[in-house]
């Protein structure tokens, strides 16, 4: 609502709802949602009430605002414990914790949510909150699919396709996001997955725009960048070390342009991302992951010392590989002069093919140990 000296303006949440002029218009306060177990498991909208046939949904005893402030951080407990995902180059190269929050930044069609689908498969997790918004209705329905059974008899997935109004594609986020508290706050380790945050950034700047503010970025007005780290910062541990919010935020690269606003805000709020290439889908090899444009934050409490070391030599030689790949196209070296080099290029093809990975694959055990294997026995 956007209240000026003569008027209010007034978004619907409905796009087809039936409105006059003169029609009569009630305040009905905060959107509160009282999640409770029964809803693992179930489809919602935007307003937390179910769309998958099979019901109503009964409400908790509690209450809570979608408006929620994130707990005051000198009051959280800390992120130390590693979580893992089963995926080879995330559990190798991009490391998670319980209670961290990273971003995978993608273009369009290079197997964002294939990746989303395989991190919500973790067995780390108590339960998984899904939020679908602004997505296709087929995607959607692919997603729900792609998704294994013991996935979605863990997950509530919170849903708003694009044809919906903005309101509700703002609000989706939201909603997600409060009933993952809920159940952090009940002592539950939580994954929340969001796909994509850019498309809750778009519906921002649709309500905002309508309600008169000024562009000041992109289109974006200044209240995008506001909500932004505002819900961001809602996922995490608690107050207590019982529960925590594990965040993965999609971030759909507009144009492939890693530095647009929205990407580079996000970037800068998350406690790393994992950066999905174009390049390297057109290969063939998914995930499409970028491991030298990626990195998390939080990966010294989830490796050991000689974990690191060899995390940090394998990098070397990838770097030393992707460098000079024009060079040695084009015939201009010769094996023998760099050490290094030569090393890289008996061991990066080798590498690149360990790390390929199927949805359809059983969760890796032990990733680190195969690459390590890997480095002991080719020789250059």
């Amino acid at each position: 609502m956007h209240i000026a000296k003569n008027s209010a303006l007034v978004k619907c949440f409905d796009s087809n709802a039936s409105l006059w002029l003169g029609a009569p218009v009630e305040r009905l306060g905060r959107i509160d949602v009282a999640p409770e177990y029964s809803w693992i498991g179930r489809v919602l909208n935007a307003l937390g009430e179910p769309m998958d046939g099979k019901g109503a949904i009964p409400h908790g005893q509690t209450f809570y605002s979608i408006d929620r402030q994130p707990p005051a951080a000198l009051h959280r407990t800390r992120v130390q414990t590693p979580v893992f995902t089963g995926i080879r180059v995330i559990d190798s190269f991009t490391p998670l914790c319980r209670g961290q929050r990273v971003g995978v930044f993608a273009g369009s069609g290079v197997g964002k949510s294939t990746l989303l689908a395989m991190i919500s498969r973790s067995p780390g997790f108590d339960v998984a909150v899904i939020c679908l918004v602004g997505e296709r209705g087929r995607e959607v329905r692919d997603f729900l699919d792609e998704t294994s059974v013991a996935t979605r008899e863990r997950a509530i997935t919170v849903v708003a396709t694009g044809d919906e109004s903005p309101m509700m594609r703002r609000l989706a986020p939201l909603t997600a996001m409060t009933i993952a508290e809920w159940f952090r706050d009940h002592g539950a380790h939580v994954l929340l997955v969001i796909d994509s945050i850019t498309r809750f950034a778009h519906a921002l700047r649709e309500v905002a725009m309508a309600a008169g503010e000024a562009p000041v970025a992109h289109g974006y007005a200044p209240s995008v960048f506001a909500d932004l780290p505002r819900l961001l910062e809602r996922a995490g541990p608690g107050i207590t070390e019982e529960g925590s919010i594990t965040g993965v935020f999609s971030v759909l690269v507009d144009a492939d342009n890693h530095n647009d606003p929205i990407a580079d805000n996000i970037r800068g709020t998350l406690d790393g991302h994992i950066v999905l290439d174009r390049e390297i889908a057109e290969q063939g090899r998914f995930p499409a992951v970028n491991i030298l444009k990626s990195i998390s934050r939080l990966a010294d409490r989830a490796w050991t010392r000689e974990q690191k070391a060899l995390i940090e030599h394998i990098r070397s030689l990838l770097s030393r590989y992707e460098e000079t790949r024009d060079l040695r196209l084009l015939g201009g070296y010769q094996p023998g002069v760099d050490p290094l080099l030569d090393r890289a290029i008996a061991v990066a093809p080798i590498l690149y093919e360990n790390l390929r990975q199927s949805p359809n694959e059983p969760p890796s055990q032990n990733p680190i140990g195969g690459m390590a294997s890997i480095i002991q026995n080719v020789k250059a």
